[in-house]
């Protein structure tokens, strides 16, 4: 299989990069410490055309694959950490399962402003008593005529604070045991703030994009605003999971590279004992360790995107190439820190906001054991633990 990289993709990145220089390390630092949505950053990205990568050319995306659209994040990610990724994470991955499941009709009404960056949507699964355990979602959806009736709460919700389109997952029948994913549907429907309460959760990083708890009290979703078929939702969700975990791995790949391009340059130009201390093994050695392992990781992400392109089961791969780019992004992270000494500890070498942030893809949106216990099971097929 080979990855290197085609004349087009060449030719996309560097136009990309033309973007993402406009938004330098006191752009990310100043939404950092202040909080700041990138609205500019956003902005830039909307008319580039860059938020549609991975949609069709009829409803105004570029018609490339999530493999183009994770080599993308991975850009982004190295200019401006995971504020910049999160900032437009939702409008890449999230609209696959409108395109796939969605009418025509709900395709044009929805794609092309999702792609002009004109609508700004979060993504509500997870539920405070529930976390990973999505078929016990505990939200309520129940049908009256011509809409549904929804209660109930969300939390770890991103943009919340200053979306307008919600896709939001509920249960629709009660749970059956003997398939328990069965009654779930998946809507996308106007952030109605008259019905949705949104707490603002404080958090270690990332501080420019909110992360939110939403409680939900007769949120009203017309029946046109359902998404596929009623009780079959999970299955859509799935169509977004997978590009989610390919394209939060980019992402922590991204943030690896920025961290050991900082060390590997600290490295060179810090001189103790009146020796480079990147002539000390003690510090190569870390290094060289993250370059090998992020080049292991950057392939099985490409590997994962290339068997969702071309139609392929791609679940094992996705959540291997997540859990190979979170941990060694980790790594490298505090590495980077280490190697400035006390001075990776000063917001003035960026470093301690990449080790906050990087935080982000080892936790969410699945944690790393249980991307194990999956891989144990559908790789290796051992009995589930869970």
């Amino acid at each position: 299989m080979d990855f290197t990289l085609s004349e087009d993709q060449i030719s996309l990145m560097s136009a990309l990069e033309k973007t993402l220089a406009r938004f330098g390390d006191d752009y990310w630092a100043e939404c950092d410490i202040t909080g700041s949505y990138p609205d500019a950053f956003v902005t830039a990205m909307a008319e580039g055309g860059w938020l549609g990568i991975a949609l069709p050319s009829d409803v105004g995306g570029s018609g490339l694959g999530v493999t183009e659209a994770a080599m993308m994040m991975q850009a982004v990610a190295a200019r401006g950490g995971m504020t910049a990724a999160s900032s437009i994470h939702m409008n890449i991955f999230g609209p696959k399962s409108l395109f796939v499941f969605g009418t025509a009709e709900q395709r044009q009404r929805w794609l092309p402003d999702i792609i002009a960056g004109k609508t700004r949507m979060c993504f509500a699964v997870t539920e405070p008593d529930t976390g990973l355990d999505t078929t016990r979602l505990k939200t309520r959806a129940v049908r009256d005529d011509d809409r549904y009736i929804v209660n109930g709460q969300k939390v770890f919700i991103s943009t919340a604070q200053s979306a307008d389109k919600i896709m939001l997952i509920a249960r629709t029948s009660d749970r059956d045991d003997a398939n328990p994913a069965a009654g779930l549907s998946l809507f996308f429907t106007d952030f109605d703030r008259s019905r949705i309460e949104v707490r603002e959760i404080e958090k270690m990083g990332r501080r420019a994009v909110d992360t939110n708890q939403l409680f939900i009290d007769d949120l009203e979703i017309p029946v046109e605003d359902l998404v596929g078929e009623e009780g079959k939702g999970f299955k859509c969700l799935l169509h977004s999971l997978n590009p989610e975990r390919i394209l939060i791995a980019a992402e922590a790949i991204g943030i690896g590279k920025d961290a050991l391009r900082r060390a590997t340059e600290y490295a060179r130009e810090r001189v103790v004992f009146e020796r480079p201390i990147g002539q000390n093994q003690a510090i190569q050695h870390p290094l060289a360790d993250g370059w090998a392992r992020l080049a292991a990781a950057r392939l099985m992400m490409l590997n994962a995107a290339s068997l969702y392109d071309v139609g392929q089961s791609c679940g094992v791969e996705a959540n291997a190439a997540k859990y190979l780019a979170a941990d060694v992004g980790q790594d490298i992270c505090r590495q980077a820190v280490a190697t400035h000494g006390g001075m990776g500890y000063a917001r003035e070498f960026h470093v301690e906001r990449l080790f906050r942030e990087i935080m982000i893809p080892y936790l969410a949106p699945v944690s790393q054991q249980l991307v194990l216990c999956y891989i144990a099971e559908q790789a290796l097929g051992l009995p589930k633990s869970y």
